[in-house]
């Protein structure tokens, strides 16, 4: 939207019989966790600024008992004179009043703690002559403090309601409710014009003198909120300690994931090999059990047996998150990443795409040049998911199964932080041959360090894992079906063996066998491959599947069992270390996500650009691959 903007359809309405409210605000102010509380819903509440490129809308919430009303949570933005495209959604949605997104009643959120900057959004919106409510949050912080705020200047001057917003603990939600509109308002007009450099410095001495008003004798107090928080900055951003504080934690939590989860995974192995060999035992001849217990049993197991460790990654995640910490990690990169034609802004995406690459592509829109969001959407893909996860823990526990827990935990970490490394190397490629922009910039309103509540934590982690589950489900739950037909027909009768190499797939996954061979692996190897290309995840289900894994064992888990007793036709064991070293190197950089390539292709708008990555990203897994199990097995290691 141009800086330039004047009056824009002044006869126009929205299109929502039912009232509209949204919350406008700039980046951790609290305000999509004031839209959780009003919705009931559970978006999540980052602490970096671009993190909700997209909108979100729900209803308020029925325990609220009020009338039907719509909640609209808008992109942070830091002000109407939209630099990025996050903030260019909250303009149009504030502006276009012709839209169905177009809100009767604009709630400005703002922090307690940095009310004079964020008093200066609060008077865009009120020259736009929109309906407003002011909820001012942070308030459990600013009465630890003792700090009492004179709230008549702000009505005076805004004309409006002005509420203060606990938002750990709800406080003044029911009194932000009452203040709704009830009914959908009249026609309105809506006027935006641009503040110029001069106008701009006038209204921040304008706000900082309306603050001292709102304060009165308890503005000196204000610094005493953030002493903790610049003492701990002062470890935490120092470029040489800082790094490394970032590095080590980075370490505990991907080396937690494999230590803690440990246990429980032996205990969810065991109960699927459990049902599975009671399931067989419903009647050994009968396709259809055959089908539950060979099919569907196994093909679930072996992915559900990752979820502890996929909830422990997002609970160490939405921990750092809430603290605060994350926010700082934006900026602590800042110089690393400039190197690498990137940004700070960069880490966004980045970080999102440790929890899968969909959402960030989608992340990488609210970066403002052009040049680095190519370099990001190119290179996200590198970045370790949570879909990966099931394949390094089976790859880890069969190299380290004789080994403490901390051992393949410190491994894992290695390997994420190894991602890293090579997306960093591959936006030091691309930074030579794109060509250049305007130079990106990256502003960060650091948040307060702050205890993250464990309710949330766990809440906000479950519903994460809860979604991986569910969107896994369904892709295994076909590929499944497919794969257990492919490998029991024609010979379904045939000893168990026989039956998987003369099946259907079998016969396929032998003419293709010579492809994978130099990888170390055999057909049902391959047949894994290529079966992940719906979803890395499946790889270790279509692996349950074609090995037959149903018999309960005590020897660390069925299918590391399997693994451990494969072998070629002339007795060469298939998974050694080089192997298992090559598929990690191979899952680390091959693109096997179609939903990742489908987004690429909407957020490039280009369907060339999207399949070149994934063809160049492929082969060049697979070179590297073939090279290390190659150069492995030629210095002696099997």
């Amino acid at each position: 939207m141009s800086e330039t903007q004047g009056v824009l359809n002044p006869t126009s309405t929205s299109q929502h019989s039912t009232p509209l409210v949204a919350l406008v605000g700039a980046p951790n102010s609290g305000k999509t966790t004031l839209y959780n509380w009003l919705t009931g819903a559970h978006a999540k509440a980052v602490n970096y600024p671009g993190s909700t490129v997209d909108y979100l809308k729900g209803e308020l919430a029925p325990h609220w008992k009020q009338e039907k009303v719509f909640i609209l949570d808008t992109p942070g933005t830091y002000s109407l004179n939209a630099k990025t495209e996050d903030e260019v959604v909250t303009q149009k949605i504030l502006i276009e009043t012709g839209s169905d997104l177009a809100p009767h009643h604009v709630v400005v959120v703002m922090d307690g703690t940095q009310l004079s900057r964020h008093l200066l959004l609060a008077e865009q919106v009120r020259e736009m002559k929109i309906p407003m409510v002011i909820a001012i949050t942070m308030a459990d912080l600013l009465r630890a403090q003792q700090i009492e705020l004179n709230l008549k200047p702000l009505e005076e001057y805004f004309q409006c309601p002005i509420i203060l917003i606990d938002g750990r603990l709800g406080g003044g939600i029911s009194d932000l409710i009452r203040i709704f509109p009830q009914k959908t308002s009249a026609k309105r007009a809506v006027e935006y014009v641009p503040w110029t450099a001069e106008q701009q410095e006038e209204k921040m001495r304008w706000a900082e003198g309306l603050c001292q008003e709102v304060f009165t004798k308890s503005h000196q107090k204000i610094p005493a909120i953030w002493e903790k928080t610049m003492k701990w900055d002062k470890l935490l951003l120092h470029p040489v300690a800082g790094i490394f504080s970032f590095l080590l934690i980075m370490t505990v939590l991907f080396s937690s994931i494999y230590y803690l989860a440990s246990p429980i995974m032996d205990q969810v192995d065991a109960l699927f090999g459990f049902l599975s060999t009671q399931i067989l035992k419903l009647g050994p001849d009968n396709l259809f059990v055959d089908f539950l217990a060979n099919g569907i049993v196994p093909s679930f197991g072996a992915v559900l047996v990752f979820v502890p460790q996929i909830f422990i990654l997002f609970v160490g995640m939405v921990f750092l998150e809430s603290s605060g910490y994350l926010a700082r990690a934006g900026t602590l990169i800042d110089k690393p990443f400039s190197k690498l034609g990137l940004s700070g802004r960069s880490f966004v995406p980045f970080l999102s795409g440790y929890a899968c690459a969909v959402p960030a592509l989608m992340a990488a829109r609210n970066i403002s040049s052009s040049r680095e969001r190519w370099i990001a959407r190119l290179i996200i893909p590198l970045l370790s998911c949570s879909a990966r996860l099931p394949v390094y823990g089976i790859l880890l526990a069969f190299l380290f199964s004789d080994k403490p827990g901390w051992i393949p935990g410190l491994v894992l970490a290695g390997i994420y932080i190894g991602s890293m490394v090579v997306s960093a190397l591959a936006a030091g490629i691309l930074n030579k041959f794109i060509p250049r922009d305007s130079k990106s910039f990256f502003l960060m309103e650091l948040p307060l360090y702050r205890r993250p509540r464990l309710k949330v934590v766990l809440t906000q982690s479950w519903l994460k894992t809860k979604s991986f589950i569910t969107r896994a489900g369904p892709v295994i739950f076909i590929l499944t079906i497919v794969l257990w037909v492919g490998t029991t027909f024609p010979h379904y009768q045939a000893p168990e063996f026989e039956k998987i190499q003369t099946s259907y797939l079998g016969q396929v996954g032998q003419k293709i066998e010579p492809v994978f061979k130099p990888m170390g692996l055999d057909w049902r190897g391959g047949i894994g491959l290529i079966a992940a290309f719906a979803a890395r995840e499946v790889f270790v289900s279509t692996l349950a599947v074609v090995y037959n894994v149903t018999e309960d064992t005590t020897d660390g888990g069925k299918l590391l069992t399997a693994m451990k007793t494969a072998h070629f036709p002339d007795g060469t064991p298939i998974f050694t270390v080089a192997s298992s070293i090559g598929l990690i190197l191979f899952f680390m950089i091959a693109l096997q996500c179609l939903s990742t390539v489908g987004m690429m292709i909407k957020e490039s708008n280009s369907v060339k650009i999207a399949i070149l990555q994934l063809v160049a990203f492929n082969v060049i897994a697979y070179l590297l691959s073939v090279g290390v199990v190659q150069g492995l097995r030629a210095l002696g290691v099997s």
